[in-house]
Parts: C-alpha cells; sequence; structure tokens
C-alpha cells in the first residue's frame, strides 16, 4: 500500500506538506484560544452608554452598534477587571507547559508533541459551554489555565519539526508559513465568530463548537498522514529526503545530549530573543484579546462587523509575512546580507512601524474608517517579525530549537497573562482616552524591547548547539598541536 502512495504523493515536496499542515495547527489551537474574544461580547451584560454623541471626545455614538440576531442565550454579570481575568487565563497554564513541552519535543520528536497540544485544544473548546453553564466565570477561568497547560506543546513542537523539515536556505519561507497559522487562525476566529454569533439558532456556544469540531478534524488528518521526520515519512521521494539530509545534517544530530543551561543563559542572542518575543507578543495580544472589546464598546460596531473587521489586519499581517519571507531567504542564499543582519532588519520593521501606528489609531477617536485602516496598518507591519525573529531561534541552535521556541512561547506568555489585565484595569469605562493609554504603552514595549535586539540578536549557530563534538574537535585540535609539538622537538635533537 505504501508503495502506491509513495508514486502518488512522492511527486508533492513533503517539507511543503507540512508547512501547510503546521499552519493549520496553529490555525486551529489559535482559532480555539482567540474565539472567546469575540464571544465574550455576547457571553456579557452591558450596560449602554448614555452617551449618543462623540462631542465630549471620550465615547463614540452607538448608532452603529447591533446585538446578535441568534437566540438568546446566557449571559453573565461579568465586570471589565473579570473580563481581563477571563481573557489571561489561559496563558497562566500556557507559561507553565513552555519548557516541558521543549524538553518532550526536543526528545521525542514532534509529531505526537504536538497532537497532544492540540488534542488539549479541542477538548476543552467544546467543553466551554458546559464549563460556563455550571461554574459560571470560575470554571471558565479554571478550563482556560488546562486549555494553556496542555497546548504549550504546541509552538515547541513545531519548532522541533521546523529543524527536521527546512532546510537553512528555505527556513525563512518554511517557518514563516507555519508560523502565521497565527494570523490565519486570528482571521478565522474573529470573521467566523461574528458569522456564526450573528445567526447562530443557539447563541454563543455555536462558537465553541464549530472550532472545536474543526480542529478534531485536523487532528485525525495529522495523525494518520504525517511524520516527524524525512527519514520514517513513507510518502517522500528519495531524491526530496536526500536533499534535505544533506541540508541539514551539518548542524543536528540523532541522539540527545543535556540541555546545556549554563551555556544558554549567558548567551546573549538568546536573550534577543526572548526580550523580542516580549515586546512583540505584548502588541499582538493586546491586540488579539482586546480589540474585538475596542470595535464592540468604543466603535460601536455591531457583531458582524466586528469579527469581519477585527480579522482585516491580521489577513494583512499574514500576508506581509510570507511576502517578507521571499526576499529574507533571497538575501541570506545571495549572500547581500548576513543571517544576522537580515533577522535584526525585519524583526525591528516589524516593531517600530507597528509602535507608530497603533498610537496614530487612538488619536483617530471616532472616525471609524481611518481608525480601522490604521489597526491595519499597524497589525499589518507586524509580519516582519516572523522572518526576522520567530525563525531565529532555529538559526542559533537547531539540536535545542523546541526548548528554545519553548523559552520565547513562555516569555511571550507573560505578555498575554498582563496585557488582559492592564487594558481591564485601566478602561473600565471603556472610553476613547482610556484605550490611548493602552497604546501608548504599548509603544513603549516595543521600542524599549527592539533595543535588546539591535545590541544582541544573532543569526549564527551558536557553540552550545553542540558541546559533544566541539570538546572533540578542541581534544583532536589539542592533541594534533601537541603531536606538532613533539616532532618538532624531536627534530631539534636530531639535529643537535
Amino acid at each position: 500500500m505504501f508503495s502506491s502512495w509513495t508514486v502518488c504523493c512522492g511527486r508533492v515536496r513533503q517539507r511543503w506538506v507540512f508547512a501547510v499542515m503546521g499552519c493549520l495547527a496553529i490555525t486551529v489551537s489559535y482559532a480555539n484560544r482567540i474565539c472567546l474574544s469575540l464571544a465574550i461580547t455576547q457571553m456579557v451584560t452591558t450596560a449602554e452608554s448614555s452617551s449618543n454623541s462623540t462631542t465630549d471626545g471620550e465615547t463614540c455614538s452607538g448608532t452603529l452598534s447591533a446585538s446578535s440576531n441568534s437566540a438568546s442565550s446566557d449571559t453573565y454579570d461579568w465586570d471589565e477587571y473579570t473580563q481581563g481575568i477571563i481573557l489571561s487565563s489561559f496563558y497562566w497554564g500556557y507559561i507553565v507547559s513552555q519548557v516541558p513541552g521543549g524538553i518532550m519535543a526536543d526528545k521525542f520528536g514532534g509529531k505526537y508533541t504536538l497532537s497532544a497540544g492540540v488534542l488539549s485544544s479541542t477538548m476543552f473548546t467544546l467543553l466551554t459551554p458546559l464549563v460556563v453553564n455550571k461554574f459560571d466565570s470560575t470554571g471558565l477561568i479554571i478550563l482556560r489555565i488546562l486549555m494553556g497547560l496542555g497546548e504549550g506543546t504546541t509552538f515547541p513542537a513545531l519548532n522541533v519539526l521546523i529543524a527536521e523539515w527546512a532546510p537553512p536556505q528555505e527556513r525563512s519561507k518554511i517557518g514563516t508559513m507555519v508560523m502565521t497559522g497565527t494570523q490565519v487562525g486570528t482571521i478565522l476566529g474573529n470573521a467566523l465568530s461574528g458569522i456564526l454569533l450573528e445567526y447562530s439558532p443557539i447563541g454563543w456556544p455555536l462558537v465553541f463548537y464549530f472550532f472545536g469540531g474543526l480542529s478534531a478534524l485536523w487532528l485525525v488528518t495529522w495523525i494518520l498522514f504525517f511524520h516527524s521526520n524525512p527519514d520514517v515519512h513513507p510518502y517522500i521521494s528519495e531524491a526530496e529526503k536526500k536533499y534535505i539530509q544533506d541540508k541539514i545534517s551539518e548542524n543536528t544530530r540523532k541522539h540527545t545530549q543535556p540541555i546545556p543551561w549554563r551555556h544558554m543563559v549567558t548567551s546573549f542572542p538568546l536573550w534577543a530573543l526572548l526580550i523580542g518575543k516580549f515586546g512583540h507578543d505584548w502588541g499582538f495580544y493586546t491586540m488579539v484579546t482586546d480589540l474585538p472589546k475596542y470595535m464592540s464598546n468604543v466603535l460601536k460596531f455591531s457583531i458582524t462587523s466586528n469579527g469581519l473587521l477585527t480579522a482585516l489586519p491580521y489577513l494583512a499581517m499574514w500576508i506581509l509575512s510570507n511576502i517578507c519571507s521571499i526576499p529574507a531567504d533571497w538575501l541570506i542564499k545571495s549572500g547581500k546580507m548576513t543571517t544576522t543582519n537580515v533577522r535584526k532588519a525585519f524583526t525591528t520593521f516589524g516593531s517600530v512601524g507597528p509602535a507608530i501606528f497603533l498610537v496614530a489609531a487612538s488619536y483617530g477617536e471616532c472616525n471609524r474608517v481611518l481608525v480601522v485602516i490604521l489597526f491595519i496598518i499597524g497589525v499589518g507591519l507586524m509580519g516582519p517579525f516572523y522572518p526576522g525573529l520567530m525563525v531565529n531561534g532555529v538559526d542559533l541552535s537547531p539540536n535545542y530549537s523546541g526548548t528554545l521556541m519553548a523559552l520565547m512561547i513562555a516569555t511571550g506568555s507573560l505578555a498575554g497573562i498582563v496585557t488582559p489585565y492592564v487594558v481591564g484595569v485601566l478602561t473600565p469605562n471603556q472610553t476613547v482616552t482610556e484605550w490611548r493609554m493602552v497604546f501608548w504603552i504599548t509603544f513603549a514595549v516595543f521600542m524599549a524591547t527592539n533595543v535588546g535586539v539591535l545590541f544582541w540578536q544573532d543569526g549564527e549557530i551558536q557553540y552550545w548547539n553542540d558541546l559533544e563534538n566541539r570538546e572533540i574537535d578542541s581534544k583532536d585540535a589539542e592533541s594534533e598541536a601537541t603531536a606538532a609539538k613533539n616532532l618538532k622537538n624531536l627534530r631539534t635533537k636530531a639535529v643537535t
């Protein structure tokens, strides 16, 4: 049976099949994660603003606002602070499981480690309506913590798979395609949630059933048809297998070594990864978690318009991420720029641009068209971050790529924990002025963290990637030097 599949599927480059499936893995996981951000606007009982104009500069007209047309479903009296805790609770569990997830992925391979993460995301998404109905906000917070705990293996596992499947010359394109599943998931999670909330016969629970079912479908396909590396994949052609093996074998090994923590914690390029990831995720999570609330409570868009318009910035981000990966790989492959300078340039572009345009959006006040355009540009300009910093961990250490991604995601999760809480505290009345402070803080974080990137980011293999072989090479060099010295002494004695 495998031989017939190989004849059929061997013509398809399996590394690009992995790129698509990896992108879809993040897509379904992210859709499960963020669909709550829009659904919560229909899950809570909110008081209507007493203002009907924009003359005070604080609130926008409510003429565009509309409730969901779906059948009535249970609503809950959760204030802004409680909503902030609910939206951040996913990251409480997510941050805990990152490093264990990375170690598991490095040790056992990416396929089943990734499967475990998506299974957890699927299961807890499907359980959300039942848990909320039975246990209110407390139950939802606990469920989201558990969901984050399980999903923490996802990105580390994918980074290990990228190290196994992506040759260095194609790493920007393949890695970016995989990682931009975050935008695809955000696009679908927002756009489809808005439509489902508008027309659902059962109300907001349908959102969770739909996305949970979608990720279950991906999971079955992944387990049946994909494999951890080219060596064991039954459908890959021999030519492609040899190509991948030849390109990546130089800096990877098959047996495991203890993780070189002592060397890693003193590595400035690793710290640049962590600092840069925190800055990016502060801006990204501020938008992905709370933009639907801004569209609903400040700009007063209807639920369908909210979902569709909230998706547009991430569509721009997805497009720009993939476009930027092409010149990034070309600059490296052609030798026009070093890998280090390419990574720094794209990371900086993906930090400074969003910082400027997101603050500018807050000064658009109630000019809905202008604000939406500025949000699209601001979030879209986060795209170059992916060929800039997100794939950089594999540059530094293919052998510990899962662990590095785990550390990056754990650091970014700190932003995911803090930003919803900060937004909840700073915007109790959901006014334009309150939100402007949120965007200025985002600006400051973007700019400050990019300083660390400019000083310390590197694109070269680090010495601690393979200490065992380095020690062997060092001993060989020492032995050769000793032999040469002894030979010189013998010749000197012979002359005398």
